[in-house]
């Protein structure tokens, strides 16, 4: 599950949630705009309730604490580093995905990818990496 899309890929991202390392990336990116802590904060590993979840739910979850502090999403840019599988053909539904989880329009979510040149683990294909940021404006 990346950006709350399946991607078929004979390996897969582990995690106490369903291991979505953009879309994670995006909720701390969220909270910190917000100065409202991180992900681990709100949704500890040692809560069960968080066990298997949807990303997408705790980044709807998350989008509401930010508007909650007075907030406004402006944006969410994000960048994923894979190797392997190859993701541009899926980086619009992950828009569409985050934008629906925000409500926010799809305009609004940027959405990148690229590799490592082999390079570091991402690059041996042993993990993916994420990065995100986020404008809010107050309300």
């Amino acid at each position: 599950m990346l950006g709350g899309v399946t991607v078929p890929h004979h390996l897969g991202l582990s995690g106490h949630s369903d291991g979505d390392v953009l879309i994670h990336a995006m909720m701390d990116a969220l909270l910190g705009a917000a100065a409202l802590g991180d992900k681990g904060a709100h949704f500890p590993s040692s809560n069960l309730q968080y066990k298997d979840i949807s990303s997408l739910i705790l980044l709807s979850s998350v989008g509401d604490l930010v508007r909650g502090a007075g907030w406004r999403i402006s944006n969410v840019d994000a960048t994923m580093l894979a190797q392997n599988p190859r993701l541009a053909p899926f980086v619009e539904s992950m828009r569409e995905q985050a934008g629906n989880a925000l409500s926010i329009p799809v305009q609004r979510i940027g959405i990148k990818v690229t590799t490592t040149d082999h390079l570091g683990f991402v690059g041996r294909k042993e993990g993916i990496a994420a990065y995100a940021v986020a404008s809010l404006v107050t309300e």
